[in-house]
């Protein structure tokens, strides 16, 4: 969310006539908003699936699928008596009275973090300290609030400058869940919109990658401009 709010910024200051009107929520609940006749132009997904299921059923344009980022998952916390280097085996310390994930049926970070804690044999066991947010930015909120002591959130979240020096975290191993490729599409909406046609060029640019890597994302091959 912090980083799309830089990308857009970035965009807009280089093309002024632009005008950018953005909503943030689960990929899973977009690509259905979009199937049933969403004004959306474009879909940036926290996955690859979501946007190739668009282009699969006739809701997006083939050739304007763009993988832009890869995703980190983290586990972070604000309290300082719980250690999270000790990576998802402290979900089941007593200080940690519940935790949050997005919703894995329709959030593909929820469903990375499901199947982090399914191979860390963690999922069914702690199953009554879990607590889920419909988004990632949800989830974030819980642990903000303290409505649960430890995330498992996106590394971009966490390092936006409005959580400077709040908590701390550690980062997942890619090892650990399936990868996150997150991808981008112009919707059959946009089709013909020549500002979702530079928009998606743009994200492809030396500028865009810059702003992705400084927060937090991995960046996958060199696209084609």
């Amino acid at each position: 969310m912090y980083c799309l709010d830089e990308l857009n910024a970035r965009f807009s200051a280089a093309n002024p006539g632009a005008e950018l009107r953005v909503s943030t929520g689960s990929s899973g609940n977009f690509t259905a908003q979009i199937r049933h006749g969403a004004p959306f132009d474009i879909f940036l997904s926290a996955d690859q699936s979501y946007p190739q299921a668009l282009i699969d059923s006739g809701d997006a344009v083939a050739s304007s699928l763009t993988p832009y980022a890869v995703g980190r998952l983290v586990l972070w916390t604000r309290r300082d008596d719980i250690d999270v280097s000790q990576g998802l085996s402290v979900l089941a310390n007593p200080q940690v009275r519940t935790f949050a994930i997005a919703n894995p049926e329709h959030a593909p970070y929820g469903r990375a973090a499901r199947a982090a804690l399914e191979k860390a044999g963690l999922w069914q066991t702690l199953a009554d300290k879990r607590v889920t947010g419909d988004n990632i930015a949800q989830t974030l909120q819980f642990v903000q609030s303290g409505n649960a002591d430890v995330g498992i959130v996106a590394l971009s979240l966490v390092k936006a400058p409005v959580l400077a020096g709040q908590g701390h975290y550690a980062i997942l191993p890619l090892s650990s869940h399936p990868r996150l490729d997150q991808a981008a599409v112009i919707t059959r909406h946009g089709r013909q919109n020549s500002w979702a046609q530079r928009y998606m060029r743009w994200l492809r640019s030396p500028s865009a990658r810059a702003i992705l890597d400084r927060n937090g994302f991995l960046l996958p091959a060199t696209p084609t401009p």
